[in-house]
Formats: structure tokens, sequence, C-alpha cells
């Protein structure tokens, strides 16, 4: 069964990191595409950031480049996310995704709320 396990969000102040991460299960993670996306209250998904397999490319979008570095640990078969000067704009839930076999999964999130 294909698992994706987000962790590390919280309530942090404007200004402020924070490092999320997800764990794969389930599937070949050192293969796969990885993507960060977010969610904010009342807003649709927002693709936020790719990895390929190996870590050597990456991509982000244009509200969080500079800020935002996406890594990956294939022998843990982790996805990081690292957040620095965050706004309250950043507020969402973050989630992973990767296409197994043609179709997206995605974890159930965590919540990011950047509030003073």
């Amino acid at each position: 069964e294909v698992q994706l396990v987000e962790s590390g969000g919280g309530l942090v102040q404007p200004g402020n990191s924070l490092r999320l991460s997800c764990v794969g299960s389930g599937f070949t993670f050192g293969n796969s595409i990885m993507n960060w996306f977010r969610q904010a209250p009342g807003k649709g998904p927002e693709w936020v950031s790719r990895i390929n397999n190996d870590g050597r490319m990456t991509s982000y979008a244009k509200s969080v480049k500079g800020r935002f570095i996406i890594s990956r640990d294939n022998a843990k078969n982790t996805l990081y996310l690292q957040m620095s000067n965050l706004k309250p704009d950043d507020t969402a839930v973050y989630y992973c995704t990767t296409d197994v076999l043609g179709t997206t999964r995605r974890g159930q999130g965590t919540v990011v709320t950047v509030s003073s």
C-alpha cells in the first residue's frame, strides 16, 4: 500500500523557519519524482516545489523561490521542505505527492500557520 506521511507543521511567527518531512512507503521512493503542494484556507491547491529522483534537479513556485529548499534522503525514503522567512501567506496545509503507476498519490498533509 502506497503511503505518504507528512510531519513538521506548526505555528510559527513571520520570519521564522520550519522544516517539513514526508516519509514514503509502498513504492520505490528512490525512483520517484516528488512534489510539495499546499492549500490555503478557502483556496485551491498550489504547487510549491518538485525534486527529481536523485535530488539533482529542483524547481520552485515563484511565491517560495529563494525562501524554500526541497531535498530528499532516499536512504530514509524521506522528502523535506526547508521553509525560511515564512510569511502569513504561507499559511496552508502542506502535502507531498508522487505518481505511482499513473495515479497521483498524496499524504494527509501537515498544517503550517504563520502568525504573530
